[in-house]
């Protein structure tokens, strides 16, 4: 083995950069610095070097895989070079009969929630059942608890799988509704209960 390889396998940082590199491949979802520490059982400012070391290594051109900060972890996608590629493969679900519905239905979710069924019914003008129930099929948004009193709606939320597939790093990441554009109507339908719930 000569001097620079013996070099590179025994660097602690590079050994720990692997297992983390190990962790994102096999979890099925965006792993926090908390959560790869605990996996690895190393310290965080640690884990925070190795992650630099990762994302030099798959950044976007240099790899057919890239590592990305999303859904508030780190995750591997595809490269956008090697996207049509894997698009043949793998049909995203979110993308697979997202019905218009379902995306004013999930935008709504994303902006004003947690909320309910009849909130969205409100804010859409028509039923949110059907798109609800196809959005929670989907793993985009889930329940997050109730509304206060007998019998309260049932609120839901939008989930990491949503982030990830969106490119979120949080929802804070969302454009700003006031960049949405002046002619769409759901746009001037979420800035009209953004100003009511801020009175």
């Amino acid at each position: 083995m000569d001097s620079t390889l013996r070099l590179i396998v025994s660097n602690p940082v590079d050994r720990l950069a692997r297992t983390i590199e190990a962790l994102l491949v096999v979890a099925a979802a965006p792993l926090s610095v908390a959560d790869l520490a605990d996996a690895a059982e190393d310290d965080p400012e640690r884990i925070e070097t190795a992650l630099g070391l990762l994302r030099e290594r798959y950044a976007e051109g240099r790899s057919g895989i890239v590592l990305e900060h999303v859904a508030g972890g780190y995750a591997f996608r595809a490269a956008r070079e090697s996207a049509d590629a894997c698009a043949r493969i793998f049909e995203r679900p979110v993308e697979r009969g997202l019905s218009q519905a379902a995306l004013e239905t999930l935008a709504i979710v994303a902006y004003v929630g947690p909320c309910s069924r009849p909130e969205i019914a409100r804010i859409r003008g028509v039923a949110a059942d059907s798109a609800v129930a196809s959005l929670i099929e989907r793993g985009l948004i889930v329940e997050a608890g109730r509304e206060h009193g007998p019998g309260g709606a049932v609120r839901y939320r939008t989930t990491p799988l949503f982030e990830r597939v969106f490119g979120l790093e949080s929802l804070a990441a969302l454009p700003r509704l006031d960049d949405l554009g002046e002619a769409d109507d759901l746009r001037r339908r979420l800035l009209d209960v953004a100003s009511a719930k801020a009175s």
